[in-house]
């Protein structure tokens, strides 16, 4: 998180929290006083410093930041833990470990919880919801009932726990981020919101009670409950795009989940027009216009954490399609090393990073995962003394401290002017979207010569057939040898259930092709499905990824205009693992089946030769 820090430089400020200042949650131990409940674990006197001054002391945040969050604040009427994560100056994970910390008291990540259903049993939806508490565990011998809470010092809301419980039973208070907390309440009891209520609402006209918020918000129309309910739906289940798509008597909704499209519903077609005014509206779009294609963009608090949705509306023969993207900043913001490198490609991205000038491309499809790959290399960089600036056709995910440029919104400029813009702006690192257009490349390119890092896309099918690509574009190969630092080709293939993949025995010939050691198991593993995976025999994706790193010996190579067969074997010679291979190997691992490996990547020169290139 030292990316999200900025330097302070003004004087120290002591200023008192207001009322409910005191951190993520309803009260803190400053404000509860020193009179702390009985409860099981850890204890330790009460916090004395506000908890401004406490993240100060560990350095979490500066004081520019602290005063910047009073002031917001006063403007919110949040407490003070909740506008830090809010303004993007820390994340909930590091307020509730300084929280922990301070307090002597554990804490818990519930993204990695599997809830106790007994526990679940003994709190309510509604209190759960309407006091963001959320029961983890039960131990049957001690009888203690774990409860994650914001606050564990709130006497009053763990007086009201114990109410609910029956008298032998006693309370064990953990911190959890608020966020997490409304997560947990959403993905493990019941949903707030049936669809099929709110359905039968709008064909009968009796209102379903049991869809109604629980949390006692005012009843809204059934058309918006229905919109947000299939949001939410799509989120809960890690869709990546939303598609409404209108037949002649009837709409489809489809996600699309780990990169393949499901059907999830068809609802009547006279529906289609309310719903889609909805989405036009909370989209910024245009309600009235239906003869031309809209973009939007809007975001929505969903599960209690903030989701941004990129929305395209289309006319076609029975009305407008509409595909929303949905672009979830916890999921796809990862650290490097959680990208599904193996370690030895790791280590050449860092060392590729690593060089301050030159240009780093990122090869793939669409939808294989190229900006998050570009945007965790980012974050890599991401430090008070770097100054990264960006152009990108759309913007995807706000970064903190990287000045982010969107050419989506109508301004009049491309990312070839953009890139010429930049220069003047004092940037260490620029990242480019994509490189589209021989302009373009050449800019980027120049920008890589004039002592700047450059970050950038291509749409190649391999990391060795961008070359190819980039001379296609008008860049000579004297140009590229010594300012292309590397290139990374990847794609993104579903992931084999652990609970239900069932083991095969496979033939000689297909060992042979795979590269199995004499001795080595001839068993690969299948899809078969089961409830967690929705009997789909996928449940998330694995990144598969090349790595070419140029050296003075490749690029004395591209300077005598070597065949693309040349390079691929001189780089297979350095390490090199084509595309290919490493889809194979994440087979023989047990990653994915063999069925999904050639799904995604082509696999048809495996065993006859030495995997020539395809080209562009």
């Amino acid at each position: 998180m030292d990316g999200s820090r900025q330097a302070g430089t003004a004087p120290a400020v002591t200023p008192a929290p207001p009322s409910g200042a005191g951190g993520a949650g309803t009260r803190t131990g400053a404000e509860a006083g020193t009179n702390r409940p009985t409860v099981a674990g850890p204890a330790k006197s009460n916090r004395r410093a506000p908890l401004g001054q406490l993240l100060i002391a560990r350095g979490l945040i500066t004081e520019d930041q602290l005063r910047i969050a009073l002031i917001e604040q006063g403007i919110r009427k949040q407490p003070i833990g909740k506008v830090l994560v809010a303004l993007g100056f820390l994340s909930e994970a590091m307020l509730r470990d300084a929280l922990a910390a301070d307090l002597g008291t554990e804490q818990v990540d519930l993204s990695r919880v599997v809830p106790d259903r007994m526990a679940l049993e003994l709190i309510s939806r509604e209190f759960a919801r309407t006091n963001l508490v959320f029961p983890v565990s039960l131990d049957p011998q001690s009888r203690t009932l774990k409860v994650a809470v914001t606050s564990p010092n709130d006497i009053v809301l763990l007086d009201r726990l114990r109410e609910l419980l029956p008298p032998d039973h006693s309370i064990s208070a953990i911190i959890g981020a608020e966020g997490d907390i409304s997560t947990a309440i959403q993905q493990h009891y019941e949903y707030s919101w049936s669809i099929d209520g709110i359905l039968n609402e709008i064909e009968t006209g009796e209102i379903d009670t049991e869809s109604l918020d629980a949390s006692g918000k005012d009843y809204s129309g059934p058309v918006v409950r229905l919109v947000d309910s299939i949001l939410a739906d799509a989120v809960q289940r890690r869709a990546s795009d939303l598609h409404f798509e209108p037949e002649a008597g009837f709409l489809r909704i489809r996600y699309r989940i780990d990169g393949v499209l499901r059907q999830i519903r068809a609802i009547h077609h006279k529906h289609w027009s309310s719903m889609l005014s909805r989405l036009k509206i909370i989209s910024g779009m245009n309600i009235a216009e239906s003869r031309a294609p809209q973009d939007g963009r809007c975001s929505l608090t969903v599960y209690g954490r903030t989701i941004d949705f990129r929305a395209a509306a289309q006319p076609t023969l029975h009305g407008e399609n509409f595909v929303l993207r949905v672009l979830d900043r916890n999921a796809a913001l990862l650290p490097l090393p959680n990208l599904g490198f193996e370690p030895d490609q790791l280590e050449m991205v860092e060392t590729m990073i690593s060089r301050p000038i030159g240009i780093l491309l990122v090869t793939g499809p669409t939808g294989s995962g190229k900006t998050t790959t570009l945007y965790s290399m980012l974050q890599r960089q991401n430090r008070i003394d770097v100054n990264i600036m960006t152009l990108e056709d759309p913007v995807e995910y706000p970064l903190p401290m990287v000045r982010q440029a969107d050419l989506s919104t109508g301004i009049k400029m491309e990312f070839a002017s953009g890139i010429r813009s930049l220069m003047r702006q004092d940037p260490d690192i620029i990242l480019v979207g994509e490189i589209r257009d021989a302009d373009t490349a050449s800019m980027a390119m120049r920008a890589a010569m004039t002592g700047h890092q450059v970050f950038s896309t291509l749409h190649t099918n391999s990391a060795v057939g961008a070359l190819v690509r980039l001379f296609d574009l008008g860049l000579t190969p004297e140009l590229l040898a010594g300012n292309l630092v590397g290139i990374i080709g990847q794609r993104l293939a579903r992931r084999l259930c652990h609970s239900c993949r069932q083991p095969y025995d496979i033939a000689e010939d297909v060992a042979r092709m795979l590269e199995l050691a004499p001795d080595a198991p001839r068993v690969l593993y299948r899809a078969v499905g089961c409830p967690k995976c929705e009997y789909q025999g996928y449940r998330g994706r694995i990144a598969i990824i090349e790595t070419l790193r140029l050296d003075d010996e490749l690029d004395e190579l591209i300077v005598g205009r070597c065949s693309q067969w040349e390079l691929l074997r001189a780089a297979q010679k350095k390490g090199f693992r084509p595309i290919a291979k490493a889809a194979l190997r994440r087979v023989v691992l047990g990653d994915t089946s063999f069925e999904e490996a050639a799904r995604v990547v082509d696999l048809t020169r495996i065993g006859t030769g030495e995997d020539r290139p395809d080209g562009a």
